[in-house]
């Protein structure tokens, strides 16, 4: 089994928000991996005393465990689980009906002899490649379909679209959004490899049009993730109208890709 993986912060200075992870179970067969984009608050607040890295540590390393401990669950119920168990960590300290307390997107991924079950919430991005060398993207596109004038300001998305019908849903407090992922299994003969990317890599293919997601899909197999991440920074820091050209705020993003031939 081939696994490689880069996490980078979009800032040196600032904390990863991101959090990646693959396990391997005792047994030698299967494996599960895990990537996590936290959702950096504005600055008014959280309602939380915990930071979002925090918070991706929690919730990543339980699904890690989970996923690899529990291997007949399925993944949405993993995830609630995972949510579950963050949110009784700090239950008591922190307000987690706060619409900003500290939340994530997801992606999941558990594959054994018979099957690769996968699970995307939000706008990480899921890659499979099959043995013909077909890639497809399994994405939560919920949010990239939104209008903009409804993302104008952040109270905006937060009384009408962040984790409500209609808008879109990330991992924070409440489990029941796990039955909102888009979830399904493929057979094992069908996938020869996968990658998953947070939205601060997949800005190659997304925001700097690089290339479709088969070719970023290729560059990464070929130049591995450290080389994607290079790219994507050096694309950004030669783009001297971010601003416009990214359609977002940050320059820089936290950018995390795991690559698996499983």
């Amino acid at each position: 089994m081939r696994t490689e993986l880069v996490s980078e912060p979009g800032d040196p200075a600032r904390p990863n928000e991101d959090f990646a992870g693959v396990g391997l179970p005792a047994c030698g067969q299967g494996g599960s991996l895990v990537v996590l984009d936290g959702v950096t608050p504005p600055s008014g607040g959280t309602g939380c005393v915990h930071s979002v890295p925090w918070y991706t540590a929690r919730l990543g390393g339980a699904l890690t465990e989970l996923t690899v401990s529990l291997p007949d669950v399925p993944l949405a119920e993993a995830l609630a689980r995972g949510i579950t168990r963050t949110a009784e960590a700090h239950r008591a300290t922190c307000d987690l009906s706060h619409p900003r307390t500290p939340q994530a997107t997801v992606v999941l991924v558990r594959w054994s002899g018979g099957g690769v079950e996968y699970l995307v919430l939000s706008d990480s991005a899921l890659l499979v490649e099959s043995p013909d060398g077909t890639v497809t993207p399994y994405l939560d596109d919920r949010l990239s379909r939104l209008p903009r004038a409804s993302l104008a300001t952040d109270a905006l998305i937060d009384t009408t679209l962040r984790n409500k019908e209609g808008g879109f849903f990330t991992a924070a407090a409440d489990p029941s959004v796990a039955g909102r992922a888009v979830t399904g299994v493929l057979p094992r003969a069908e996938v020869r490899a996968l990658a998953a990317l947070t939205d601060g890599a997949a800005r190659w293919t997304e925001k700097f049009r690089e290339g479709d997601w088969t070719d970023l899909f290729g560059f990464v197999r070929k130049q591995g993730p450290r080389a994607l991440v290079d790219r994507v920074r050096a694309l950004e820091t030669a783009d001297a109208q971010a601003r416009a050209h990214l359609g977002r705020s940050k320059t820089h993003d936290d950018a995390t890709v795991v690559y698996v031939e499983p």
